[in-house]
């Protein structure tokens, strides 16, 4: 079988599955860069005859470790790249197409996982002022939805999706769906209620944040939009929507110093994706330190 055939197989098991959009998109990539080099070193590009030599070769091959600019990829990035080889080779051989699992060998790079980018104080305000300042229907919508995001932590993905129908002003709560097709409730605090009820209007249904013919935005066309509004805050470039996320979780816990209760808002399965917040600040542990002797 070859490579793009056994991958069509392999995504239509991961949405049978429940796996989400992007990570579909993620497992495809991997391996069509894998089906890329297969033909380019001449193979049969057929998974069946993928020796665990020939993946250790793609791995350490330019087209796996090298970015479209040129520059090394991070290793959090080819750990990404080593999981999806295995999840689908595994999955090939549990289903029967290949005799032996050629991904068996593979091991994740020991990794720290980089810290979360939140907002400095003066780029959340910098990035609240343009919002404040947004002019016509579509930058208002944009200043509703990045605000909403910045005071509750939700992901671009969850908000995109959300319906009118899963908005309860009364009660100041969402009802969002997460990462697992879990349900849950997320709380509004009154001024993002206040902003939303201005934003909804009359309307009853459809998209709570609808593209400029009704239907619902695109998550790269929302990702386009929020760089406009970097741009014109003066945010740096790596800066991305799920910041805002992160502003949201790194605020809240150094308000509250609670851990299960981030956990909850974030709407996180596991506490262990919501320990990366507890990370000290060269500024915290500098300002900690203020009081001990000898240290200026």
């Amino acid at each position: 079988m070859l490579i793009p055939d056994a991958l069509v197989r392999f995504e239509t098991q991961l949405e049978a599955d429940g796996r989400s959009v992007h990570t579909r998109q993620q497992y495809g990539r991997h391996v069509n860069a894998l089906a890329a080099w297969s033909a380019g070193e001449r193979l049969s590009g057929h998974v069946e005859d993928l020796s665990h030599e020939d993946l250790a070769r793609f791995l350490t091959s330019p087209l796996a470790n090298t970015r479209p600019d040129g520059e090394k990829k991070k290793a959090t990035s080819m750990n990404a790249l080593r999981s999806s080889l295995k999840v689908f080779f595994g999955y090939l051989h549990e289903g029967g197409y290949v005799s032996g699992n050629p991904a068996r060998l593979i091991k994740r790079a020991i990794t720290a996982p980089p810290p979360p980018r939140a907002l400095t104080n003066s780029e959340e305000a910098r990035l609240l002022g343009v919002l404040a300042g947004a002019k016509g229907a579509e930058e208002h919508r944009d200043a509703v939805l990045f605000g909403m995001m910045l005071r509750t932590g939700l992901r671009l993905s969850s908000a995109l999706e959300l319906d009118i129908a899963a908005v309860d002003l009364e009660e100041g709560v969402l009802l969002v769906r997460t990462k697992g097709d879990r349900r849950e409730r997320v709380f509004l605090a009154g001024a993002v209620c206040e902003d939303l009820r201005g934003f909804i209007g009359d309307r009853t249904v459809g998209p709570l944040f609808p593209n400029q013919t009704g239907g619902r935005i695109c998550s790269r066309h929302a990702q386009r939009r929020f760089r406009i509004w970097k741009e014109r805050a003066g945010l740096a470039q790596g800066v991305s929507p799920h910041a805002l996320r992160h502003t949201f979780a790194a605020r809240l816990l150094a308000r509250t110093g609670d851990l299960m209760l981030v956990q909850r808002a974030l709407t996180h399965a596991s506490i262990t994706s919501t320990v990366a917040y507890l990370r000290c600040s060269d500024a915290r542990l500098r300002e900690a330190m203020g009081g001990v002797e000898g240290v200026q």
